[in-house]
């Protein structure tokens, strides 16, 4: 039995998402130091906790789920874990012993084709609209042939990649917002098959990452997604959008949670030089933006016409005008940067992971 699943209380909600990543199943059974169920813990209950405010540095005695679904040791059928896992909706069920022990555990794939997947995510219903008409300068020399959307991941451009994923949830309609060798960018989907609808907006300047967004007047809708053409994000954007409104925010930044170890003794010092204390290869738990967004449509009246405006401009006028921002974090491993050579690298790795 995997032991990377299991966790006890008394870890931090930081130790507890770098298991998560780690954990294909995005779920782990918190136990007692008898290997005794008390409950469950997954990204949705830590999201959920952070966005009441409350701090990476606790421990997840507040966090986990204290009412876990679980089937005991030979009291069960293949058949019944099947139906748990329908009405459920859920990856793993603990099965535990007549002391509550947690002796084994079944997966989804276990009781159905390893190729079939719980039906986790919505439909969502609104355009999505892909910033795709920047130089792409990080990515020279590819860059100096190719518009960026087209570099290939593994076998497929990375715009499609992105499209890919916004299908799943139910996505059809899209917005590409075009500049740098935007011609080879309409070229291509011209030439493919699809099942969704391509729409394309020329910038005729370089509008940075929010500019190009004042010219979408004919997009009707008041509720649209926007992801930068390098990045793709595995959240489940029905939640996104049901939390954007329940805010009633005018932008959502999906952001993730990185963890960064510095190689090296990090020092403290005063003046004259005098050191204070030393603190050896620390860690560091930080939340970026992965440069995806929900966002209604008053957050456009806000952009300048015919100027170049980027997001982190919207975002901090946005808030200047006492104007909602909201964010909804995901872990680590669930965003994947191509923009420049290593996050390239890493991300060939990690698609074909996810694949």
């Amino acid at each position: 039995m995997q032991k990377d699943i299991f966790i006890a209380k008394t870890e931090s909600i930081k130790d507890v998402l770098k298991k998560l990543d780690r954990t294909a199943e995005k779920l782990l059974l918190v136990t007692d130091p008898d290997n005794r169920l008390l409950g469950t813990i997954s990204d949705g209950d830590i999201r959920r906790y952070l966005l009441k405010g409350n701090s990476l540095d606790d421990n997840i005695e507040n966090v986990y789920y204290r009412n876990p679904t679980f089937l005991r040791k030979g009291e069960f059928s293949m058949e019944a874990a099947r139906k748990i896992f329908l009405k459920k909706k859920i990856n793993l069920i603990p099965v535990i012993d007549e002391q509550g022990t947690v002796v084994d555990y079944i997966i989804w794939n276990q009781a159905f084709s390893e190729h079939t997947r719980p039906p986790k995510n919505g439909r969502i219903k609104v355009p999505v609209v892909i910033m795709a008409g920047g130089r792409g300068t990080r990515l020279e020399p590819f860059t100096k042939i190719l518009p960026k959307p087209l570099i290939p991941v593994n076998d497929k451009p990375v715009i499609e990649l992105i499209i890919e994923e916004f299908k799943r949830q139910g996505g059809k309609r899209f917005y590409l917002i075009l500049n740098s060798k935007g011609e080879m960018i309409e070229a291509y989907f011209n030439g493919v098959e699809k099942d969704y609808e391509v729409r394309f907006v020329r910038e005729n300047d370089f509008l940075g990452t929010a500019g190009g967004l004042k010219l979408l007047r004919r997009m009707n809708t008041d509720i649209f997604i926007v992801t930068n053409c390098d990045v793709i994000v595995k959240a489940d954007f029905q939640q996104v959008i049901t939390l954007h409104k329940r805010q009633n925010a005018v932008m959502t930044v999906l952001s993730s949670i990185q963890h960064h170890k510095i190689p090296y003794g990090v020092i403290n010092f005063r003046e004259k030089g005098l050191v204070t204390d030393i603190h050896e290869k620390p860690e560091y738990t930080v939340t970026i933006n992965t440069g995806v967004y929900v966002l209604s449509r008053e957050a456009v009246r806000f952009i300048p016409e015919n100027t170049s405006f980027d997001m982190t401009d919207l975002i901090k006028k946005l808030i200047r005008n006492n104007k909602k921002v909201a964010t909804y974090p995901v872990n680590e491993n669930d965003y994947i940067d191509i923009g420049q050579w290593e996050e390239y690298k890493n991300a060939v790795e990690k698609l074909g992971v996810f694949g």
